[in-house]
């Protein structure tokens, strides 16, 4: 995910081979401060987002898939970097300073260099491009029918959220979401987003945090009536996780504080279930 350079070294009897070969990806100057949003429009979906430090803050827009919306979270931080990765597996890169009245702050971003092979591109593709919505709603509606596994859950102020089943269909990782309301006054929902985090951070190394992006929801809602309860289920593209690494799944609400975060780590991704097409 992180390398830019692909090296391949052979060693033997103290002999180095000479035939060493390099592959740069040139990376974009981007000036951003704090009390004003930077706007970068790319040319197709966004799939994940990388910051190199907590010190630049990150957003997409709700209701948009190719912007990504840049701050700083104090004046004067060290130089940093930021990578972002579109659906079709083009790369691009930024070394990302402070400015106190940053020159652009709407930019639009050309295409970039896809890093993919062929066949996979062509893949994310079709995932953006929504030709094959007809599948994944099929899948999910196989789902649907399941019953509803007691999964992982979380609860905040009369609030709780329940990941009841993972599935993966072709790379395509299916997240079943239960959302029930115990309180007595309605739930709206701003946003679901997915991140994938550090487990551990430090001080010393720069924290890492990549978004994914949904390529398709069945039964979306966005709202909860006072004792009720709703669920969906959402379409990730493939990633995996480590034992240094889990999703965050975060549910926000509009204009309230009674967000939900769950976790989950690298075994519940393990224990997902395999369902045909």
């Amino acid at each position: 995910m992180f390398g830019t350079v692909v090296l391949f070294s052979l060693f033997s009897a103290g002999t180095i081979a000479q035939n060493v070969t390099y592959s740069f990806i040139p990376s974009t100057n981007l000036a951003i401060t704090c009390n004003k949003t930077t706007n970068l429009i790319f040319p197709i979906a966004v799939q994940s987002v990388d910051r190199g430090s907590k010190d630049i803050l990150v957003q997409q827009p709700q209701g948009t898939q190719n912007i990504v919306q840049v701050k700083a979270d104090k004046p004067g931080f060290m130089q940093t970097n930021l990578s972002v990765i579109t659906v079709d597996g083009s790369l691009y890169t930024f070394n990302v300073d402070y400015a106190l009245q940053p020159s652009q702050l709407n930019i639009v971003v050309k295409a970039g260099i896809a890093v993919t092979n062929d066949s996979i591109s062509q893949q994310l593709i079709k995932l953006a491009s929504g030709k094959n919505e007809a599948m994944f709603s099929a899948v999910a509606g196989k789902i649907d029918a399941r019953k509803i596994k007691h999964g992982k859950r979380i609860s905040e102020d009369q609030i709780q959220l329940r990941v009841g089943g993972i599935y993966i269909n072709n790379d395509v990782i299916y997240l079943r979401l239960q959302l029930k309301n115990n309180s007595k006054i309605s739930y709206d929902i701003d946003n679901i987003r997915f991140h994938i985090k550090d487990r551990q951070k430090s001080k010393r190394t720069a924290t890492q945090e990549l978004e994914l992006t949904p390529v398709y929801t069945y039964n979306s809602f966005d709202k909860l009536p006072a004792d009720s309860s709703a669920s969906c289920i959402i379409a990730l593209p493939k990633f995996t996780l480590t034992d240094t690494k889990y999703l965050s799944v975060d549910v926000l609400e509009k204009n309230s504080s009674r967000d939900l975060h769950l976790a989950l780590k690298a075994h519940h991704l393990e224990a997902a279930k395999i369902i045909s097409d």
